[in-house]
C-alpha cells in the first residue's frame, strides 16, 4: 500500500483534516504493538476557533498549538465527559485553556478554547516561545466524567520552553511514563487560514520493549523518536498531505498500523439557558448594577457569542 502501512478495516483515508489518527507500531516487537500514538491535524476548525478572538499572533500561535496538544492528549482516552488542558502563567499570557467533550466513548469531540492575556507586556516581549509567553506556572489536566464519578487532574509546574516540553515534563513527572511530543501551528502563507497539528507516542503499557535489530543496538523508543523528529512544521501543517502519508513517511519501516480517524468538531457548552440560570441566582439589584443601558450583556470566553438579558424581567429562584 503506498500511503498507508498496514491499514485497519473500515478506514476512511479521505479524511485530511480536523481529525485525530490513531495508529501504533510494532517497532521490532515479535507480537503485538510495542509503541502506539496518535496524530491531530485541525484545519478549519482552528481557524473558526481563532478567527472568534482578536488575538496578536503569537497568542494565536500558542493558541493554536495547544489546540493541537489537548486534542492529541485527549485522543488517549475512551470515556463520555470533558477533557481539559489549562497552562497558567505569570507572563504576559496568564491563561490557556482547551476543552474537549467527548462523546460515544470518545468516537466524536468537541473543541473550544480561549487565553488571557496583558497586550502591554505582550508588546514588550523579546521572544514568542511558549515559556517566554507564559512565564512561570503550571499545567494542569483534568478528566471529568460526570456527577457520579471521581473527578481527575494531574497538575505539574511548566518545565522547558515549547508546549511539547511542558507535556513530556507532565508525563515523566505525573504519569512516570515516556512520552514524545511534537506541535505545530501556523498560517497557510502570510495571512491565510490557521492551521494546527500534533502528534504523539506512548510506550505500549506492560510491555518488555525488544532491541531493534541495528548495529547501533537502539530500542525501539530512541529509533522512533529520532523518526518522528525528522518530520517538519511544514509536512505537519500541509493540508495536501494526508494524515496516514504522514505517518507512512515516518514510520513505514517499524510496523504500522492506523485505525479509522475520530472526526473533531468545535463547539461550545454555552447556551441563553446556562447563563440565565446563573443571573437568577443574583438578587435583583446586583442584576441592575451589572445592567448597562437597560440590558445585561454576558459574552462567552469561549466561542465570544454575546447574550442580552432584561434584568426586570429575570425571576430570582
Amino acid at each position: 500500500m503506498p500511503d498507508g502501512g498496514d491499514v485497519a478495516v473500515g478506514d476512511d483515508s479521505t479524511l485530511v483534516d480536523d481529525l485525530i489518527q490513531p495508529f501504533n507500531l510494532q517497532a521490532g516487537r515479535a507480537h503485538g504493538p510495542a509503541l502506539t500514538g496518535r496524530l491531530t491535524r485541525l484545519g478549519p476548525l482552528a481557524d473558526d476557533v481563532l478567527n472568534r478572538h482578536d488575538y496578536p499572533e503569537p497568542v494565536a500561535l500558542l493558541v493554536g498549538q495547544s489546540l493541537a496538544l489537548g486534542a492529541t492528549l485527549a485522543g488517549a482516552l475512551k470515556f463520555n465527559g470533558v477533557f481539559t488542558l489549562q497552562m497558567q502563567g505569570d507572563g504576559p499570557v496568564s491563561l490557556v485553556v482547551v476543552d474537549i467533550t467527548t462523546a460515544d466513548e470518545g468516537a466524536t469531540y468537541t473543541l473550544r478554547s480561549y487565553a488571557k492575556f496583558d497586550a502591554e507586556k505582550l508588546e514588550a516581549l523579546e521572544s514568542a516561545s511558549a515559556r517566554a509567553l507564559l512565564g512561570k506556572g503550571y499545567l494542569a489536566l483534568t478528566v471529568d466524567q460526570g456527577d457520579h464519578t471521581e473527578r481527575y487532574q494531574g497538575l505539574v509546574e511548566l518545565v522547558g520552553d515549547t508546549l511539547a516540553e511542558f507535556a513530556q515534563h507532565y508525563f515523566r513527572q505525573s504519569q512516570q511514563m515516556d512520552a514524545a511530543v511534537m506541535v505545530s501551528a501556523g498560517r497557510e502563507g502570510d495571512a491565510g487560514a490557521w492551521r494546527a497539528a500534533g502528534i504523539m507516542l506512548q510506550r505500549v503499557a506492560d510491555q518488555a520493549l525488544e532491541l531493534l535489530p541495528s548495529d547501533e543496538g537502539d530500542d525501539p523508543w530512541r529509533r522512533t523518536m529520532m523518526l518522528m523528529a525528522t518530520g517538519t512544521d511544514a509536512e505537519m501543517l500541509d493540508p495536501e498531505l494526508a494524515p496516514r502519508r504522514y505517518l507512512y513517511r515516518l514510520f513505514h519501516e517499524e510496523g504500522l498500523r492506523v485505525t479509522p480517524p475520530r472526526p473533531l468538531t468545535r463547539g461550545c457548552r454555552c447556551s441563553e439557558a446556562r447563563i440565565l440560570n446563573v443571573l437568577q441566582q443574583l438578587p435583583q439589584e446586583e442584576l441592575l448594577d451589572l445592567s448597562i443601558d437597560g440590558a445585561i450583556e454576558v459574552t462567552c470566553e469561549f466561542c465570544n457569542a454575546l447574550y442580552l438579558f432584561d434584568p426586570q424581567t429575570l425571576e430570582p429562584r
